[in-house]
């Protein structure tokens, strides 16, 4: 898993690269993410992301996403489990519903996730989401996120609030 973590990484980052210097972002989006998590060892996710998207047509975009995320740990069992944060970097699609280019969409993303926590090292990563775009900026969205090493998974489903500005 570690070498196609590794590759996985490689990619977004070429793809992110490829878009900064040969294209150039028409939006840029700034959010929130409240998440509850999935697994049992935390209590609660709170992150902050980036997004660049590429608009490759008014309801197809590519969007290049990073950010951080923080898993607030729990008490299970007697045993206080750590916090956990991290460092995404994803690449993605999103497709708009409606020919205007706003409205609602769907959105796949994958890439890694890059452990801050001591030990915690990089994660697959992916995030399949939904959620509804308005032509002032705002955009609303719920979405899966998770993470995958070594056999284990740890995943939320969030609410993210953003808001976009056109570059």
């Amino acid at each position: 898993m570690k070498n196609s973590t590794k590759f996985f990484a490689t990619a977004v980052a070429a793809v992110a690269l490829f878009f900064t210097t040969n294209a150039s972002a028409q939006k840029l989006g700034i959010g929130v993410n409240l998440g509850v998590p999935t697994n049992d060892g935390y209590s609660f996710a709170l992150g902050a992301d980036a997004r660049l998207q590429f608009d490759v047509s008014k309801q197809i975009s590519i969007p290049v996403t990073t950010g951080y995320t923080h898993f607030l740990g729990k008490e299970v069992a007697g045993v206080d489990v750590p916090d956990f944060g991290y460092i995404p970097l994803k690449a993605g699609v999103k497709i708009f519903f409606d020919e205007t280019g706003s409205g609602l969409y769907g959105l796949g993303e994958l890439g890694a996730a890059f452990g801050v926590t001591n030990g915690s090292g990089t994660s697959f990563l992916y995030s399949p989401a939904l959620g509804y775009s308005w032509s002032n900026g705002l955009d609303l969205g719920v979405k899966y996120e998770g993470l995958s090493k070594g056999g284990g998974n740890l995943g939320q489903v969030a609410l993210r609030v953003a808001y976009g500005f056109k570059l």
